[in-house]
């Protein structure tokens, strides 16, 4: 059988997306999902989305993280997949769209996707770092020489470490260029390396650098491995809302796969 498919990226965080309205793909596949993600024997990617249709949103977005397996919510996947519904022409300029963690609005200008992100009401400020869950959980910390840390080993034993064990969280690393201005690398759980780019790993390093006192700022510019994103945001009664994750979403090629 051939499988359709079309590849997305944003700031370089990578996806595998299939339009499944007609239920064409086996969501219990593990080992197919992980088949597809892989970068020397299938097509390559950080994860795999799945656009179905839904009864009251434009569509649904099920995501899986590379090694196969259902995961929590993707920012960048879901700019991609917002994308990919305007290829199809399910969209136009605008969209609502259920995912892991609940409903998502979303616009498309140009080639910018603005996705807004779920409400953050919990932010744990530690001696070393800033927990946080903006759809999937982040590990925040600030770095003195981001460019020199082995992301894979020191975001691993972080990741696996107290008090994640092995549920596991994202875990980014900081560097502070100005006020409004951060450079991020982040170790991604189902990934298990670095990423390029990490779109609720952003949002949750805006949040945490606003929360510690950072930057006053509500709209800031993450610079990731991949590219540059925008987070902006309100400071709510507790924890923060009106989240906006904002950047590129490109279609790179698209194709069929035997399967």
């Amino acid at each position: 059988m051939q499988l359709p498919f079309y590849k997305y990226q944003g700031t370089g965080n990578d996806f595998v997306m299939i339009d499944n309205r007609q239920h064409i793909f086996d969501k219990n596949d593990t080992k197919r999902i992980a088949f597809l993600c892989d970068r020397r024997f299938g097509i390559g990617a950080d994860g795999l989305i799945l656009l179905e249709n839904h009864d009251t949103a434009d569509f649904k977005m099920v995501y899986y993280n590379a090694d196969g397996n259902e995961s929590s919510m993707c920012g960048n996947g879901g700019r991609c997949i917002t994308a990919f519904a305007k290829y199809l022409g399910i969209i136009q300029d605008s969209a609502t769209f259920e995912a892991i963690d609940g409903l998502h609005e979303a616009t498309i200008n140009d080639a910018i996707v603005s996705l807004k992100m779920q409400d953050v009401p919990n932010i744990e400020n530690h001696n070393t770092h800033v927990f946080l869950n903006t759809g999937s959980p982040h590990h925040v910390q600030l770095e003195t020489k981001l460019q020199q840390v082995d992301i894979k080993t020191k975001g691993s034993k972080i990741r696996y470490g107290s008090p994640y064990n092995e549920a596991g969280s994202n875990v980014n690393f900081v560097f502070k260029n100005s006020n409004d201005n951060f450079s991020v690398r982040t170790y991604e759980r189902g990934v298990e390396d670095e990423t390029l780019s990490c779109g609720t790993g952003v949002t949750a390093v805006a949040l945490a650098m606003h929360y510690i006192g950072e930057t006053e700022k509500n709209t800031i510019a993450l610079q990731t491995q991949g590219g540059l994103l925008n987070v902006s945001f309100e400071k709510a009664e507790n924890g923060y809302k009106n989240i906006w994750l904002i950047g590129p979403a490109t279609q790179v090629f698209k194709g069929e796969i035997n399967d």
